[in-house]
């Protein structure tokens, strides 16, 4: 079942947002397996962010990846919101 992933970190500006990006692609890791969808959003001083995910495992092999990624640039992603996805519309 699908998932959709909710995190309000602390410290992530744009610019750290680009960087995570940009380590995320030199690592081989841009495009994790089972994501749907990313998006980063709000304050460019404070982004959000919401991944949809094809299932919880998915989420949470890439996470033990990115988490590490995370902290070298200093963001603290808290607790993320997992919720199921109940219904999808593309286009």
């Amino acid at each position: 079942m699908a998932i959709i992933v909710h995190f309000q970190p602390t410290g992530m500006t744009a610019s750290k947002y680009d960087k995570v990006i940009q380590l995320l692609e030199e690592a081989g890791l841009g495009k994790p397996q089972g994501r749907l969808h990313h998006l980063s959003y709000g304050n460019p001083e404070n982004l959000s962010v919401v991944d949809v995910y094809d299932a919880p495992q998915s989420f949470e092999t890439f996470g033990q990846k990115l988490i590490p990624i995370l902290a070298g640039q200093g963001i603290d992603v808290g607790q993320p919101v997992v919720e199921d996805v109940h219904g999808r519309v593309t286009g």
